[in-house]
């Protein structure tokens, strides 16, 4: 999968309806993307915007100082958990979920949001998935109309 597979599969015309397509778009084209979500930055805490899977999380809401999703946004870098059971910053939230991949969403060097993407499989992802939601995170970043 690149890029361009995934802006070829987008649809809408707001931010939020082509943020929601993105998120789609990837579980259609990765079975490994079991859930996807974006979440945004506000204060102190994570906001949970779109999201693409087979249920609803419970953490609409992450305090940035919890979390791999809080940790990705103090680091500033992406981060790759192969197995989040070994992982005690795992927040826990599907009983299936064994991998997860967080993604910033940087603005003039700030970060606003972040990807988060949940796999059922132990070492779901790699540094081609890294590069590949890097891009599509620079790629929302210039869509950002400055709130969300």
């Amino acid at each position: 999968m690149e890029l361009k597979d995934i802006l070829g599969c987008m649809e809408g015309d707001t931010f939020r309806e082509k943020c929601q397509s993105l998120c789609g778009c990837l579980r259609d084209l990765d079975s490994r993307y079991d859930w996807v979500g974006i979440y945004w930055v506000k204060g102190a805490e994570l906001i949970l915007g779109p999201w693409s899977g087979r249920q609803a999380t419970e953490h609409k809401k992450i305090p940035i100082s919890e979390g791999i999703c809080g940790a990705a946004v103090r680091e500033g870098k992406t981060i790759i958990v192969d197995d989040v059971q070994k992982d005690p910053r795992y927040l826990a939230c599907f009983l299936e979920t064994r991998s997860e991949i967080v993604v910033p969403i940087r603005k003039n060097g700030k970060v606003i949001g972040e990807i988060d993407i949940d796999g059922k499989e132990v070492g779901a992802y790699n540094d081609d998935d890294r590069k590949l939601l890097e891009s599509l995170a620079d790629f929302i970043a210039t869509e950002w109309p400055g709130r969300w």
